[in-house]
């Protein structure tokens, strides 16, 4: 006779990880101009990290890396637009195995979402109704409820946020409807269909069914909000505070000349225009803030209807809630609007907070180096269950609970862009809490910053001759983090 299974202490883990959010968005984080109420409160309630570091700047490799505890080039998951490998393993997987219920609303992002590229060399003259794919390809992931969604703008009958707009009386399209309040700006759907009220709708409807059916299942819900990837669509509500103050809202980091220390193609990309801040008023680019901030609190917003249905629903202290996001975004910092082959803090810094009343200390801020591959194996830890050998991340659970320095953790971090936009450029980062090198590959540029005199990064130290020690240091320490990117697996079981 099977017995009655326990629980066992494991948690209910409530994942939200939002798209292109640089760490520098919240309150929380020191940002004085924003409205985070609700993540500030997550803050106060476990443990911040101020300096999180993604794997790579963009959403694919950077998904799959954090989903694995793996880094983008082990997992053969390196660039956005590939089909995801057959054998990834996410860490939902293993939770499903253990018997955990899980469920996501939103993006996912393991693989290609779009096919233009296979067009050939002139794709965009193709119509943008048939870049899209359907639905996106997955692997036995554990997710068992399943609300997808990649975009506000690809609309799919597989798309659930197409059928949820669709029960509501709403058509899907109208994504490309300029803002009254001027380029670059365009108008988003009302809060009442907006994408991100999907998710935490979904999310709501799961944590009020996982309280009204008793289960003993502990769950996971990974609430995967779009937002605040461009384009920007700020609504308006949050918007006005800042249109009010937008002459204090600080310009991007740029220094006169500044480009010229760089890699070539920087500037190369800069004088093109594309995707540059060339020829952009101040007013643009202090809008494009504004507007960035004001998708940030409203996903703020939204962070606190989750907060209010555990609490609801009683789950609240049984609740491990994880906030953090994919990468950062440039935002006319060195004169880039978006992602792309920039590794600068910008793109690859990101929020990471962990609550969990009860068992992680509140209120407590760590400075120490952390990278997102660190956050599957510290689940791993809080749902008991055994480490996995295949994970590349270290444990973070022994900081969390207060069993480890929370000022020391790693003496570096490593991030990668391997071709991950189809621009053919290779780059690998490592940086220590002092000093950030880039290899650019197949060339002999690079990039070189001390943090600790040029926190912008705006000088470019690679071919300075007093900084010829440091960068001998610095690309030897990369040369080793990229050496321990192999493969750990299959273990080994036997000396031949």
């Amino acid at each position: 006779m099977k017995s009655i299974p326990d629980r066992g202490g494991k948690p209910n883990i409530l994942w939200i990880c939002t798209d292109s959010q640089r760490w520098d968005t919240l309150g929380c984080y020191g940002n004085p101009f924003v409205h985070s109420p609700n993540i500030d409160r997550l803050a106060r309630e476990g443990v911040l990290f101020e300096n999180a570091f993604t794997q790579s700047p963009l959403c694919t490799p950077s998904r799959g890396s954090f989903l694995t505890g793996r880094y983008p080039v082990t997992n053969r998951l390196r660039q956005n637009g590939q089909t995801v490998p057959p054998d990834l393993r996410p860490i939902t997987r293993a939770l499903a195995d253990a018997e955990y219920l899980c469920g996501l609303s939103g993006k996912l992002h393991l693989s290609a979402c779009d096919q233009r590229t296979s067009f050939g060399p002139e794709w965009w003259k193709v119509p943008h109704k048939y870049w899209d794919i359907p639905y996106e390809q997955r692997v036995d992931d554990g997710y068992v409820v399943f609300h997808w969604s990649h975009s506000p703008g690809q609309h799919s009958p597989c798309s659930a946020y197409t059928q949820w707009l669709i029960s509501k009386g709403a058509k899907p399209g109208g994504e490309d409807e300029a803002s009254p309040h001027g380029e670059p700006l365009m108008r988003p759907r009302p809060d009442e269909l907006h994408l991100t009220t999907f998710c935490t709708e979904k999310a709501v409807e799961f944590i009020e069914a996982a309280k009204a059916c008793e289960t003993w299942n502990p769950w996971l819900f990974s609430v995967n909000i779009f937002d605040p990837h461009p384009s920007y669509r700020p609504l308006d509500e949050y918007l006005a505070p800042y249109l009010e103050r937008l002459d204090e809202i600080p310009l991007p980091s740029w220094v006169e000349g500044e480009l010229d220390s760089k890699p070539g193609y920087h500037k190369k990309s800069y004088d093109s225009g594309k995707l540059s801040t060339k020829g952009m008023t101040q007013r643009q680019l202090r809008l494009i803030k504004a507007a960035y901030w004001a998708m940030c609190d409203h996903i703020d917003a939204n962070v606190g209807k989750l907060l209010a249905a555990l609490e609801r629903t009683g789950q609240r202290d049984s609740t491990l809630i994880i906030f953090t996001s994919d990468h950062g975004e440039m935002l006319g910092d060195h004169g880039k609007m978006i992602k792309g082959p920039y590794l600068f803090d910008g793109a690859i810094r990101v929020p990471l907070i962990f609550s969990w009343p009860g068992r992680i200390p509140q209120n407590v801020r760590s400075g120490a180096l952390v990278e997102l591959t660190d956050i599957a194996p510290a689940i791993l830890d809080a749902a008991g269950l055994p480490a996995d050998p295949a994970m590349q991340g270290r444990p973070l659970w022994p900081m969390l609970t207060g069993n480890a320095p929370l000022d020391r953790f790693r003496d570096d971090v490593y991030c990668e862009y391997y071709n991950a936009n189809p621009d053919k450029k290779w780059l690998t980062m490592v940086r220590t809490s002092r000093h950030k090198i880039i290899a650019v590959h197949g060339s002999d540029e690079g990039e070189l910053y001390d943090l600790q005199n040029d926190p912008g990064e705006n000088r470019n130290l690679w071919n300075d001759p007093a900084a010829k020690d440091t960068k001998i240091e610095m690309l030897q320490r990369l040369a080793t983090r990229m050496a321990y990117t192999a493969d750990p697996m299959p273990a080994r079981i036997g000396v031949f």
